[in-house]
């Protein structure tokens, strides 16, 4: 027992830590040194002009994220301390407008990577796009001249300071921002027969993630992809007793172009017996229902098979 409590003793004197000595790590000292922020009432002294407006920005809840210590500016632009002793020395701060898209999307994403994890992989990040392409991280910006004359050729009395573009701070309204790139799609929308994005009934984020999805075109992704415009076109939504292949499996893009066309009903082409020969070749059409060679001219397919996305009476689709 005695040889067991010096042992303890000594194990004990040798446990602890030497008295007024510096701590072994200088690394770990550094690491607990005070921050290197300075709150946001001292950027304001400088910043008025958009701390002014700052106060109905949806970010101003960043200021919880340090304690309630008044840390907002500094979540995104980085530590202000060695800025504010510079004399705003703008080399020692972070500026979104000046970094790349990289740095940008990094920032964002620190916080916003559950709301948007599929960004990267979109084809606006591949196309070196940043979060400020479209975001004014400080407020809703005042329309810029183009917006201005698309929006009157548009006919639409919506603008930048709508409750959508503020709540998500964007540049501008939808779809006149969309078109600010997608110019291919402003044109399908101006054709006769078109969604009606352009009288703001339907919006492209509707249909597509601006952010990024596993589908091809930002598409939304669902269950059943067909979802994406059975949520609207409830009367071919389904399920049905007898279901047309090509609404399964190639989906209604199969017959239907979304943005807009020249013929009716949105079809890939004009004429419905063509369309439907592009699967039900003409000489079986001509076997089944007697046809001859000019069966083209004839009655269109729809006539008869009238429950074309599917029906729960007639596996023909017939009425």
């Amino acid at each position: 027992m005695l040889i067991l409590g010096a042992g303890m003793i000594c194990a004990t004197a040798l446990a602890a830590p030497p008295k007024n000595n510096k701590p072994a790590n200088p690394a770990a000292a550094k690491a607990v040194q005070p921050s290197t922020y300075v709150g946001s009432d001292t950027c304001a002294t400088c910043h008025d002009e958009v701390s002014k407006k700052f106060a109905a920005n949806p970010h101003t809840k960043m200021t919880f994220m340090h304690g309630d210590n008044g840390i907002t500016c500094e979540n995104c632009h980085g530590p202000g301390a060695d800025h504010v002793a510079g004399g705003g020395d703008v080399s020692k701060i972070f500026d979104p407008l000046k970094g790349s898209a990289k740095q940008v999307n990094d920032t964002c994403l620190k916080c916003h990577a559950g709301t948007h994890p599929n960004f990267e992989r979109s084809p606006h990040a591949k196309a070196g796009l940043s979060c400020i392409s479209c975001h004014s991280i400080h407020g809703s910006e005042a329309r810029t001249p183009l917006q201005a004359a698309e929006l009157h050729l548009m006919g639409t009395t919506s603008d930048v300071h709508s409750p959508e573009a503020k709540d998500l701070l964007l540049k501008g309204p939808q779809p006149t921002l969309c078109y600010q790139c997608h110019n291919g799609e402003r044109a399908q929308f101006n054709m006769p027969i078109h969604h009606r994005v352009n009288e703001g009934l339907v919006q492209c984020s509707d249909c597509h993630d601006v952010h990024g999805t596993f589908g091809p075109n930002n598409l939304r992704s669902t269950a059943d992809q067909n979802m994406i415009c059975a949520k609207c076109h409830t009367d071919v939504r389904g399920p049905f007793v007898y279901e047309h292949a090509p609404v399964k499996a190639e989906g209604c893009m199969a017959c239907h172009t979304p943005h807009g066309s020249q013929n009716p009903r949105l079809l890939n082409l004009a004429s419905i017996n063509n369309l439907c020969n592009q699967c039900h070749s003409r000489v079986a059409n001509a076997t089944i229902h007697g046809m001859g060679a000019g069966s083209d001219e004839l009655a269109p397919c729809t006539s008869c098979h009238t429950y074309i996305h599917g029906s729960n009476i007639n596996a023909a689709f017939l009425r």
